[in-house]
This record gives C-alpha cells, sequence and structure tokens, in this order.
C-alpha cells in the first residue's frame, strides 16, 4: 500500500527498477570476445567447457572465484527486523 502522493504498486515499481537496474551492471561488466586458453592470473589451462559457457573469459574458476569474493553481500530475504537483529 502507497501512502501519500504516490500510487498504489509504486514501491513495487521502484524495487522492480532496482532490479533490472542490477542486472544490466551485471551484464555490461561480463567479459565479452574470445576467450583466452590460459588464465591470465595464474597461467593455469581454462578448461574448454569454461571458454565456451562464458565468451572473453579471460581467468579460471580458482582464481575468478577470488576476484569475486569481495564482491559478495549478504541479502535479508525476510526482512523482518528479528533477521536484521541477528
Amino acid at each position: 500500500m502507497a501512502g501519500g502522493w504516490t500510487r498504489d504498486g509504486a514501491v513495487q515499481d521502484q524495487i522492480d527498477d532496482t532490479v533490472a537496474d542490477a542486472v544490466l551492471a551485471a551484464r555490461a561488466s561480463m567479459p565479452a570476445g574470445e576467450s583466452e586458453p590460459f588464465c591470465a592470473v595464474c597461467g593455469d589451462d581454462i578448461p574448454e567447457g569454461r571458454r565456451r559457457a562464458i565468451p572473453g573469459v579471460r581467468t579460471c574458476v580458482t582464481c575468478q572465484g577470488g576476484r569475486d569474493k569481495p564482491f559478495a553481500t549478504a541479502f535479508n530475504r525476510r526482512g523482518s527486523k528479528d533477521s536484521q537483529l541477528r
């Protein structure tokens, strides 16, 4: 239920827009082009399956996992105050 000068459903529209923006940002940061046969970080072989699955990949799974770790966040999907206090 929206309040004030907003219409009903305005909050959901805002949530949908936020999710759409996040998806576009994630897609924009994905690699593109031809994949490298060897990892740019450690030099190990990048498996053919990974190179076909992700066009433009430049790192092996292990190195990419290390690069993605700082971006991992925990989302409070329940939204209750009890879960926020933990």
